[in-house]
């Protein structure tokens, strides 16, 4: 090869090295943003849904859920839950938007043991709409990370294990909250 013909390929050469180490890169990335959205029908008018789901002081419809301690009532940035559950685990959340003529209202956890609910950052908006069979349809959907933030998380917090998680709570909160509602 010619001196000219080494210096070009010479160029190339950060190229291939860094088109070699791409895919390690990728695999060793950080969480991702995650999603959930589960909805349920109920045999009941909006604004009975609405009564239930729109107490923000009071989580008592939700599984595992013992006891609700709150303050600030429906006031958005100030208002405050502690759920305290079955297995002695708290969770705190807190209003972050709240809507009685729409019949929603949004939410952030501020602390979760990881155990108990493996995601970091979470943020689910729950909202009450008319259905076409004169019921009501209740959609929970929120978005949230994985509780390891770095790559490489633990097999227990992969983003996989916090999306079936917080699945499992919405769809068996909901399916609590409509035997409720339906059987008042």
């Amino acid at each position: 090869m010619t001196i000219p013909a080494l210096a070009c390929f010479r160029g190339f050469v950060p190229l291939f090295m860094a088109l070699a180490l791409f895919p390690a890169a990728a695999l060793a990335h950080g969480a991702t943003p995650q999603k959930v959205v589960e909805t349920i029908e109920i045999a009941a008018p909006p604004a009975k849904v609405w009564a239930v789901v729109g107490d923000f002081q009071d989580m008592g419809w939700l599984p595992g859920v013992v006891k609700t301690e709150g303050e600030g009532g429906v006031t958005p940035e100030i208002a405050k839950r502690r759920l305290f559950l079955a297995s002695g685990a708290t969770i705190d959340e807190r209003l972050v938007q709240y809507d009685d003529a729409a019949m929603s209202l949004r939410y952030i956890i501020e602390h979760v043991d990881f155990a108990v609910l493996p995601v970091g950052n979470l943020s689910a908006t729950l909202k009450v709409s008319p259905a076409a069979s004169g019921g009501s349809v209740v959609e929970w959907k929120s978005r949230f990370y994985r509780a390891f933030p770095g790559g490489n998380p633990p097999e227990q917090y992969t983003d996989e294990i916090a999306v079936k998680a917080v699945s499992e709570l919405f769809r068996s909160g909901l399916a609590a909250l409509k035997a409720r509602v339906e059987r008042e």
